[in-house]
């Protein structure tokens, strides 16, 4: 019994945009030029987006506005919540002041953490998953990152391919029959001692797997046909006149 498939997407689309930027390589001047947010508070009106739309992903799966309905919302909520505080704490502590898109990424990756284990754990439960993933991805998007020096420039491994994983793992560990007696009886997660956590780890290699080697062909057979990268003249122009001929904003 796994319930992995509810945060696949994430592992899946993580996993995929590491493999896209080792392949693709660095942004011209990354490091060297200033490279900012483009916009802080479209950050978080599209956090905050996101985090309302996650009750429909989640709470919205049980198609019934039952009690485990309920608990999903609230465990969603809960994870988003303290994921957010997770990030923000471990920016005040590694520099002394926590950042709005940092506490934004933070409840991203709480929705993200949450999501295998909504409907099958209890809100305590979803606050411990939370908060791990705020501070696990905020370690993976700040010194991971760094270490192997890849430029994934919107953190989609470190939110959603760390805290995926994350995820399905700790809803093995987590999962229980007083939410969601959906083994007839048998004890689910770990702590109250099932066997779930072994099939959350199978399924999640076998997505790592899956989603890297297909995802290094498809851009092998784009490389060969199309090619993966612009010109440095073309990425220096800005990829909305090179590509499209034309600019979101225009400053006069």
């Amino acid at each position: 019994m796994d319930f992995a498939g509810g945060t696949v997407v994430h592992i899946s689309s993580g996993v995929s945009a590491l493999i896209c930027a080792l392949l693709i390589g660095k942004r011209l001047g990354l490091g060297s030029d200033p490279m900012p947010p483009h916009n802080l508070t479209y950050t978080a009106v599209g956090a905050s987006l996101l985090w309302v739309g996650w009750f429909g992903f989640n709470a919205g799966s049980a198609l019934a506005a039952d009690g485990i309905a309920a608990s999903a919302f609230a465990v969603t909520h809960f994870g988003a919540a303290a994921g957010a505080l997770g990030w923000a704490g471990m920016e005040w502590l590694t520099r002394g002041r926590p950042g709005v898109l940092g506490t934004c990424s933070g409840a991203v990756a709480g929705l993200v953490c949450v999501t295998p284990a909504a409907g099958f754990v209890q809100p305590m439960a979803g606050l411990c998953m939370g908060l791990a993933a705020g501070i696990v991805c905020f370690l993976a998007c700040t010194r991971l990152k760094n270490r192997f020096g890849y430029d994934d420039s919107l953190d989609a491994f470190g939110v959603h391919g760390v805290g995926g994983t994350l995820g399905a793992v700790l809803t093995g560990v987590f999962a229980t029959r007083a939410v969601w007696d959906i083994g007839k009886g048998k004890a689910l997660g770990l702590i109250e001692g099932g066997t779930v956590l072994s099939g959350q780890i199978s399924a999640t290699v076998i997505s790592w797997v899956l989603a890297a080697v297909v995802t290094f062909v498809l851009l092998k057979l784009l490389d060969a046909t199309l090619g993966l990268r612009v010109s440095p003249n073309e990425e220096i122009e800005g990829l909305d006149l090179s590509q499209h001929g034309e600019e979101g904003y225009i400053f006069i």
